[in-house]
C-alpha cells in the first residue's frame, strides 16, 4: 500500500524538499496520530522502501534521522520500533504468565472472566498486532484473585486469524498461553514488556478492591511467536499491596 492509499501525502519529487526528509515527516505524522503507537514494530526496510517507492538507501537515511531524534530505536535481530516516552531498562527474566508463576509457587488462585468476545480493537492495538484496521480480535478481560482478594486485572487482545474459535474457550480455568500453545500449536518465543506505575482509575479500583487513585503497578506486553509475528497484546494492572514483581538479573 502506498502513502497515498493510506491517506498521507505522497512523495513529491518536483519540490525542493529532499525525499528522505519527506519520508521522515510522513513517519512522524503516523507516530503523532497514534497510527504507529509506542512499541510498534515497523515493516522491514525493503517493505518500507517499496511502500514509499524509494531506494533502501533513501529509506535508511530517513530512518536514521528519526533514530537520532529518538522517535525510533533499532533492536538487533528484532527490527525497528517506535520508542516509548518512558525510560525502559532491560529486565532479563523468563517469559511466563501470572498463572504460571502462581502455580510454580503453589499459590491457589481463582479467575473471573469479565469479557470474552470478538471486537474491533482500537487502532493502536491493531497496529501492535500487525492487523489491518477493522480486523476483529478476541478481547479477554479477567480478574485474578488469591485468598487475600483480587491481585491483578488483565486485559488481553488476541489475534483470531491465528486462533479461530478462541472466544468459546472457558478462561475461568484455562490459561491464555496454555490455549495458544496447546490448542492452537503456536510457539510463543518472545515478548516486549514495559512496567510503569499508575493511579487506579474507577474501573481498575473497582476490579482490584482499591480506592480510586490508589497506586497500582501497570505493565504492557506484546507477545511474539517464533516466526516473529505478534499474537497478543495485554494491559495488566497489579494490586501493589498484594503482589510484587521480582526479576532475576544476570550481568553479562
Amino acid at each position: 500500500m502506498t502513502a497515498d492509499e493510506r491517506g498521507l501525502p505522497g512523495i513529491q519529487r518536483d519540490v525542493p524538499t529532499a525525499i528522505h526528509v519527506q519520508i521522515s515527516e510522513h513517519i512522524r505524522l503516523r507516530i503523532a496520530s497514534g497510527e504507529w503507537p509506542a512499541h510498534y514494530r515497523l515493516k522491514s526496510e525493503p517493505e518500507l522502501a517499496q511502500e514509499f517507492g524509494v531506494s533502501r538507501g533513501t529509506l535508511r537515511r530517513a530512518l536514521t534521522t528519526l533514530i537520532e531524534e529518538g522517535l525510533l530505536r533499532q533492536v538487533r535481530g528484532r527490527g525497528t520500533f517506535v520508542t516509548s516516552t518512558t525510560i525502559e531498562p532491560a529486565i532479563a527474566q523468563k517469559l511466563s504468565t501470572l498463572s504460571e508463576d502462581f502455580a510454580s509457587q503453589g499459590v491457589v488462585t481463582t479467575t473471573t472472566v469479565r469479557e470474552c468476545a470478538l471486537i474491533v480493537p482500537p487502532k493502536p492495538v491493531a497496529a501492535l498486532l500487525d492487523l489491518a484496521a477493522g480486523t476483529p480480535v478476541l478481547s479477554l478481560t479477567r480478574v485474578r484473585a488469591t485468598d487475600e482478594g483480587p491481585v491483578a486485572l488483565l486485559s488481553n487482545f488476541v489475534r483470531t486469524d491465528l486462533t479461530p474459535g478462541i472466544e468459546r474457550v472457558d478462561f475461568t480455568s484455562a490459561s491464555l498461553f496454555g490455549v495458544l500453545e496447546g490448542t492452537y500449536g503456536l510457539k510463543i518465543a518472545t515478548a516486549r514488556r514495559t512496567f510503569g506505575a499508575e493511579a487506579a482509575t474507577p474501573a481498575v479500583a473497582e476490579a482490584l478492591a482499591l480506592d480510586e487513585g490508589a497506586p497500582v503497578q501497570y505493565l504492557q506486553q506484546v507477545t511474539y511467536l517464533a516466526d516473529d509475528r505478534p499474537v497478543e497484546y495485554s494491559d495488566v494492572w497489579i494490586h501493589s499491596g498484594r503482589l510484587r514483581v521480582t526479576s532475576l538479573l544476570v550481568r553479562r
